[in-house]
């Protein structure tokens, strides 16, 4: 996997293996990026459901002032650790292990500039996290990957890339 654009363009970054794992395809993370770059200078960057860092380490190379990764598995929070280092974003990030969805009910409104996030595609995480920000924003924008057929709450937009889908939300609308 590469960092798409920015000052780590076609820099590698390591997933972490499993059967759980579930990378962003680079095609799909580069248009999800694209689609958020005039939001991405300065902002304060959540990744939520991390695994590799991919979308908080894109956002970071495209000019975010800083990002917090959150994730509960122990293989994915040390390829976190091995990318951020790798990178040399240590000044910028910082990772907390945590289930992300306990840990989305606890941030604050405006916590954040925009948060991403890639949770499984089963169990229903992303329509519950899109609920949590509904009733809390705790960013300015949440952008969720999901299963295309999965249902999300009322949202701002939604892009579909295949069997995957990104659903946006802003608060700004």
């Amino acid at each position: 996997m590469r960092i798409v654009a920015g000052k780590w363009r076609g820099r590698r970054i390591e997933s972490p293996s499993g059967p759980d794992v579930r990378p962003t395809l680079d095609r799909v993370r580069e248009a999800w990026m694209s689609i958020l770059q005039p939001d991405i200078p300065g902002a304060r960057v959540i990744d939520l459901f991390a695994g590799s860092g991919a979308l908080g380490l894109e956002a970071l190379s495209r000019g975010a002032a800083s990002a917090q990764f959150v994730e509960k598995s122990a293989k994915s929070i040390h390829a976190i650790k091995g990318n951020i280092e790798t990178l040399g974003a240590g000044d910028t990030a910082t990772i907390t292990r945590a289930d992300a969805i306990q840990f989305a009910r606890k941030l604050s409104p405006g916590e954040f500039d925009l948060a991403f996030a890639d949770p499984p595609y089963e169990g229903g995480f992303a329509p519950l996290l899109a609920s949590i920000w509904l009733e809390t924003p705790f960013s300015s924008i949440l952008s969720i990957e999901h299963k295309a057929g999965e249902t999300m709450p009322q949202a701002t937009d939604t892009r579909r890339y295949g069997t995957s889908a990104i659903t946006f939300y802003r608060t700004e609308e």
